[in-house]
């Protein structure tokens, strides 16, 4: 039996990760050949489902962590992946709430008005002048300018809204312009809101796919702490 049949990997790429310290060292017969036990089994099956869930970096510290009996850290690392798992659903919601502000048109209080200043619009979105400034800058606002100030009309101040929302959920400042000239490309928030309905689909595929990680790995750590029987399985050397 090949350990690494049932997840599609060759037995080279289990010797890697065996060599990298993702799964337990394996015993060696006399003339040289693997062997792998139930162990192994689970600890593969774990690692591999990590990797679907957090990531090849955040899967391997886990199962470093794990191995060598730091719990506490392997934990941590679950821990921060989930955290981070939560600020990007946060994420799509205000995104998606500056969606339905993008669809409202221009707002009301500005439709027939003249266009702000950059000292009202900082205090409308809680800025500061100088951060307007950088996201100038970075090419996500670009206001009517004289040689001493700026200007801010109706769509200026819908994007600088979007670009405040984004910018809350953690994004730089290089993916909120690229955000920006999508929607003025777009000519409106329709192919926003489908790219939104994408980015939901996403975060709950991450979701289940930790989810299912952090039962495998589960399922390894109470196989750790019972010590069955186990049936060795041989591999190559």
């Amino acid at each position: 039996m090949d350990l690494g049949r049932a997840h599609g990997l060759s037995a080279q790429a289990v010797r890697n990760y065996e060599q990298a310290g993702m799964i337990p060292p394996a015993a060696r017969t006399m003339n040289g050949y693997r062997v792998y036990t139930d162990d192994h089994v689970g600890a593969l099956a774990a690692y591999v489902a990590l990797i679907a869930g957090y990531g090849y970096r955040a899967a391997g510290e886990i199962m470093k962590s794990v191995l060598r009996g730091d719990l506490p850290t392997a934990l941590a690392v679950l821990d921060t992946a989930h955290v981070q798992l939560h600020r990007d659903r946060e994420t799509v919601e205000r995104v998606a709430s500056a969606v339905v502000l993008l669809a409202s048109g221009p707002p009301a209080t500005l439709a027939s008005e003249e266009p702000v200043s950059i000292g009202i619009l900082a205090h409308r979105l809680g800025v500061t002048p100088a951060a307007l400034r950088k996201w100038e800058r970075a090419g996500i606002l670009t206001p009517a300018r004289s040689r001493t100030t700026r200007a801010y009309y109706a769509d200026d101040v819908r994007d600088a809204e979007l670009a405040h929302l984004l910018r809350r959920g953690g994004y730089p400042l290089q993916h909120i312009a690229a955000v920006i000239e999508q929607v003025h490309a777009a000519g409106g928030p329709g192919p926003l809101a489908a790219s939104i309905e994408q980015w939901r689909e996403r975060v709950t595929a991450r979701g289940r796919a930790m989810l299912t990680g952090s039962a495998r790995l589960a399922d390894y750590l109470s196989s750790l702490e019972s010590t069955p029987t186990e049936d060795p399985i041989h591999s190559g050397a």
